[in-house]
């Protein structure tokens, strides 16, 4: 039972409450919501389930959802800590090709090669780290930029400021 449905008008907003949850409103509707990213968990098909107390489906955010920059960026933050983000430890290059950029990362869960799109930057995120989203909409996270070794903090820097 879907209890969040589209009325016409009624944008789906995100929002993170002093109570510390994730809550997805539509209109007068706020419902407690976990995030559930749907297999698979990376490429453009990439689809995320919004699930209340009972594991009900509450909304589904679909790879061509617009969501305004607020709640956008509590995704963000809430697919961060569901743990579906990969930890870069080291920046080891960063090259620019046409229309992209190709990072080549050590992480917690081993090397990577990921590419951006050359006008999309990391994003800060309040606890002071850096989010990276790739083309493919893998998730990239620097949670401590400055304990990087002096490479990896130089490369970095060139993009994040």
């Amino acid at each position: 039972m879907v209890k969040l449905k589209r009325v016409e008008g009624d944008a789906l907003r995100l929002e993170r409450r002093a109570d510390g949850q994730l809550w997805a409103v539509r209109g007068e509707q706020a419902d407690a919501v976990r995030v559930r990213r749907l297999f698979p968990w990376s490429g453009e098909h990439c689809h995320v389930s919004l699930r209340d107390a009972d594991n009900r489906e509450v909304a589904l955010i679909g790879p061509d959802q617009v969501l305004d920059g607020p709640s956008r960026r509590t995704l963000d933050e809430a697919i961060v800590s569901a743990g579906f983000v990969l930890e870069v430890t080291r920046v080891l290059a960063v090259e620019e090709e046409i229309e992209i950029r190709v990072w080549r990362v050590d992480t917690r869960q081993g090397p990577r090669t990921f590419q951006t799109p050359l006008d999309d930057w990391p994003r800060e995120m309040d606890d002071g780290g850096l989010l990276i989203r790739d083309v493919a909409g893998d998730l990239y996270r620097v949670p401590e930029p400055e304990s990087l070794d002096a490479r990896s903090r130089s490369l970095l820097w060139a993009f994040a400021g």
